[in-house]
């Protein structure tokens, strides 16, 4: 038999951190903390108690969000991902629907900036305000950032994009970046961005297509009647059979990540309808 290619999960070796994942959620971390002591000095002395718990608030959803996005890196889960589709599988679903949330409800991005040298920041500020306002709009468009999700997750998810992710670190590493990215924009357009103005029913809406896109890839690879996937076919000697393998790693695609996008429209319907409720009562008032 063939050896298994290496993978870049480090299956070979016994890896504890992957340093294409590791350093830049590090250097996150950092700056964080950087941005958020800067912040804290300039709030001394100065009475805005609620504006304080906000922040701390804030600052509490985005290291829930943090040390999810680090217990895959950290975690024998990465280097079981290099044996076991299934393992790979529940990372992604931890990147997209636990820990992008999170830090997208901690509404982190000025923070960082503060974390930043004040030069480079004060240039990224006026980008900001110029250039990149229009394209910042038009990607936390919910419609457009729910398709920009679905095209992230499917591309992704092609056999050959999936083996070149699989068995190189640059392209691992821009994977996870690519779904992390795609999902911070969907949790950040449906909870903090421009869903407002739209409505909470447009975002259930856009929760609930996309808990059906992602469940349709998921019925797919648990329907499968072959591995899609050669480096995990290859993986032999597991409990598992690697057919065996992929249909449990698109039951944890269909179920638990559609469970969490469901819980999340349900949500958003109750605010709609709570809103409603407040609109039609000031009505009645008049």
């Amino acid at each position: 038999m063939a050896p298994a290619p290496a993978l870049a999960h480090g299956g070979g070796v016994e890896l504890a951190v992957d340093p294409w994942l590791g350093l830049p959620l590090l250097g996150s971390g950092l700056l964080y903390l950087a941005g958020w002591r800067r912040l804290a000095l300039r709030r001394q002395g100065r009475p805005a108690a609620g504006r304080a718990t906000g922040a701390r608030r804030r600052a509490l959803l985005f290291a829930a969000g943090w040390l999810l996005l680090a217990l895959p890196v950290i975690t024998p889960l990465h280097v079981w991902g290099g044996r076991s589709f299934a393992a790979h599988m529940v990372e992604h679903e931890i990147i997209m629907v636990l820990a992008a949330p999170l830090l997208a409800l901690g509404r982190p991005l000025g923070v960082l900036l503060w974390g930043l040298p004040d030069r480079l920041r004060r240039r990224l500020v006026r980008a900001g305000r110029t250039g990149l306002r229009g394209t910042w709009r038009r990607l936390t468009d919910p419609l457009t950032a729910t398709l920009l999700q679905t095209v992230v997750l499917w591309l992704w998810h092609i056999p050959a994009a999936f083996e070149a992710a699989v068995t190189t670190p640059v392209l691992h590493a821009a994977q996870h970046a690519s779904f992390l990215g795609a999902a911070l924009l969907f949790w950040w357009a449906l909870s903090v961005g421009r869903a407002g103005r739209l409505g909470h029913g447009a975002a259930a809406l856009c929760q609930f297509l996309t808990a059906l896109q992602s469940g349709l890839l998921g019925t797919l690879l648990t329907l499968a009647r072959t591995p899609w996937y050669p480096t995990y076919a290859a993986q032999a000697g597991g409990r598992l059979s690697p057919l065996e393998d992929q249909q449990l790693a698109g039951l944890v695609m269909w179920i638990p990540a559609g469970l969490v996008h469901a819980a999340a429209a349900f949500v958003l319907i109750a605010l709609w309808l709570n809103r409603s409720g407040r609109g039609r009562d000031v009505l009645w008032a008049e």
